[in-house]
């Protein structure tokens, strides 16, 4: 049986409760402790959910608004039923490999 994993980024959720309400306000509170980003990366961390994280980037947010990663982290992990097929699961025949097209002929007009 399969799992699907998914998350849910909440930096912004978790500023909010703090009374930071702008990635401007973010910016000098992570420069002070040694993660220089652009004003568009700080952006796009608040706004946007991250595919990629680094630690230490992670360790100044936990640290700036005294949160642990699993306040501004959820996870979810469901098991995932396999589709079942409506011919009783028979085998998938792959069309490209099995049938060949035909060679056009092509005739002068008359």
């Amino acid at each position: 049986m399969k799992r699907q994993v998914s998350y849910q980024w909440r930096l912004r959720e978790v500023m909010a409760t703090r009374g930071i309400f702008n990635a401007t306000d973010l910016s000098p509170l992570l420069f002070r402790r040694g993660i220089e980003l652009s004003s568009v990366q700080v952006w796009r961390l608040v706004a946007q959910v991250p595919e990629r994280l680094s630690l230490p980037v992670l360790a100044a947010l936990c640290d700036i608004l005294d949160v642990t990663p699993t306040d501004l982290i959820a996870t979810r992990a469901e098991a995932v039923t396999p589709r079942r097929t409506a011919d009783g699961g028979a085998e998938i025949v792959d069309l490209a490999t099995t049938i060949r097209p035909k060679r056009a002929r092509i005739t002068p007009e008359r």
